[in-house]
């Protein structure tokens, strides 16, 4: 060839194109197709039920155990305080912020705003003594008592605050519902265990006592969870969990009197919806 030069560059050319081309068929692969280093956050409400417990009551001049005390919860339902700033903690809440360690595990820090709310006027058993007793409305003749409320109001509701660290599985399960594309909508199953500390502001009055109603470190919790989590647009989340646990509160104040204390243990049933996003760095 009288050019080679020619032929260089047209070869060149040619290699070029063949290597775009091969390029251009590469599917990029998908942001849900790896969850390690990413970030997410939830917001959302929940609603629980409570096993009947044991509350124990003491100071200077009273030791009495209430038994089989029941109590629930106090729902706000479909409400704008869930996104108004300033009364976004009086409805029963839920915040999680987490990180993927791998691409199926992740670390969370948590509080569920809980409520727990002591039935009023219920017939209980008990033991123990206190001053005063028959003038609170309470007394029955069968040697139990009546909860009025002179003689006991109890709740945590500002509220059964449950902060807490879980360590949890995800797993996508999009291919066996036939979801194609994972980064337009993405269905995960998530299972988790965690514990922490139980931060309530409880309010109590106790034979007539003023109330202390102020947050204080009153016990620890543990609990198991299973969710269904649905992506949409790799970014936002909508995620439901059923979540089950152990609440053991041995230092609940309940007057202004540091030697008025109620100590309580019990097992809860937590239904969680929540909307949240997830992003990497």
């Amino acid at each position: 060839m009288k050019h080679p030069f020619l032929m260089v560059v047209l070869l060149f050319s040619v290699f070029s194109q063949h290597s775009i081309a091969q390029e251009a068929n590469v599917t990029p692969e998908k942001f849900t197709a790896h969850n390690k280093g990413k970030i997410y956050f939830y917001w959302g409400g929940n609603r629980e039920r409570y096993s009947k417990s044991d509350i124990t009551f003491k100071g200077e001049d009273y030791n009495f155990t209430l038994q089989n005390v029941e109590a629930h919860d106090k729902p706000k339902g479909w409400h704008i305080d869930y996104i108004n700033p300033g009364r976004m903690t009086i409805p029963q809440t839920n915040f999680r912020l987490g990180y993927f360690i791998t691409d199926k595990y992740n670390i969370s820090i948590g509080v569920d705003h809980m409520k727990y709310v002591m039935y009023q006027d219920k017939a209980v058993d008990y033991n123990g003594y206190y001053p005063n007793p028959g003038t609170y409305g309470e007394t029955l003749p069968n040697g139990q008592v009546l909860l009025t409320e002179d003689f006991l109001t109890f709740e945590h509701t500002d509220g059964l605050n449950y902060v807490n660290t879980e360590f949890s599985r995800v797993d996508d399960v999009s291919k066996y519902l036939t979801i194609g594309n994972t980064d337009k909508i993405q269905v995960n199953v998530t299972e988790g265990i965690g514990g922490g500390i139980l931060y309530p502001k409880t309010n109590a009055k106790v034979l007539g006592k003023a109330r202390h109603d102020d947050f204080h470190i009153s016990g620890y919790g543990v609990a198991a969870k299973v969710g269904l989590n649905v992506t949409f647009f790799k970014y936002f989340f909508v995620q439901t969990e059923l979540k089950g646990g152990y609440i053991n509160m041995n230092d609940i104040r309940t007057t202004h009197s540091g030697a008025d204390t109620a100590s309580q243990e019990f097992f809860f049933i937590q239904h969680i919806i929540a909307f949240g996003g997830v992003f990497k760095i």
